[in-house]
């Protein structure tokens, strides 16, 4: 993994990019979850690599995260204005268009948790993605998004027993979609908490978390498919 330095609204962020062997078939900007850049992050960074595509994870706070609770302030300050955020969000968006390895590249967006959500703002936000997938990210929004404005298509891997997003918001999620005139899939796994990707989840001690094998296969198979067929 290689650092790429890039900086949002004066603060210094770090990028950590991921390079397949050969010439990438896509780029894909990865939004961390909200602990940012990690090992489990790291992980499908390299994972998408070894598929053939350029991957670059995002930096959300310039500065180190001591520890999973130790991001919530830094998430709430970040999320407390939504034009700052989605302008986040695009900075490192931008940052992946920019390199040289990406040039001409088909862009794509995952994202994982807080990332999840990052992805689909930043769908919400016109960003040119050819494909947007959130896992396990919340749903809701203080800004919809405008019919027409979405451009990728939405894949969206939810648990159904997650209590951050509960079924009213996934069904206004579904209004807000149908109304913006977005191409988007949902799915949703019965009886599986939010983080269900990461297996370090069951150590949290949160009862709102938790890690399933199936759905991690599944959610991870069903974005390789769209990948897919999006660039044939």
């Amino acid at each position: 993994m290689d650092a790429i330095a890039y900086t949002h609204a004066g603060v210094g962020l770090t990028g950590w990019l991921a390079r397949p062997e050969g010439t990438p078939r896509a780029a894909v900007i990865v939004f961390p979850t909200i602990a940012n850049y990690n090992a489990p992050m790291e992980k499908r960074a390299r994972m998408l690599a070894e598929r053939g595509y350029l991957a670059l994870v995002a930096d959300f706070y310039g500065e180190p995260v001591e520890s999973f609770e130790a991001s919530f302030p830094l998430a709430e300050k970040l999320r407390a204005d939504l034009d700052h955020y989605r302008g986040r969000i695009a900075a490192a968006i931008d940052t992946l268009r920019s390199l040289p390895e990406a040039a001409g590249l088909p862009l794509l967006g995952i994202g994982y948790c807080m990332g999840g959500q990052a992805v689909l703002e930043a769908a919400r936000d016109g960003q040119d993605l050819l494909a947007a997938v959130s896992f396990h990210g919340t749903l809701s929004t203080a800004r919809p998004a405008e019919p027409g404005t979405i451009k990728p298509r939405i894949l969206v891997c939810h648990g159904d027993a997650d209590p951050l997003v509960p079924r009213e918001q996934v069904l206004g999620f579904w209004d807000e979609m149908d109304r913006a005139g977005a191409n988007w899939h949902f799915h949703s796994y019965s009886g599986v908490r939010h983080g269900f990707t990461d297996p370090g989840s069951d150590a949290r001690g949160m009862a709102a978390i938790g890690y399933d094998a199936s759905a991690d296969r599944q959610s991870w198979a069903a974005m390789v498919s769209l990948f897919d067929e999006i660039l044939g």
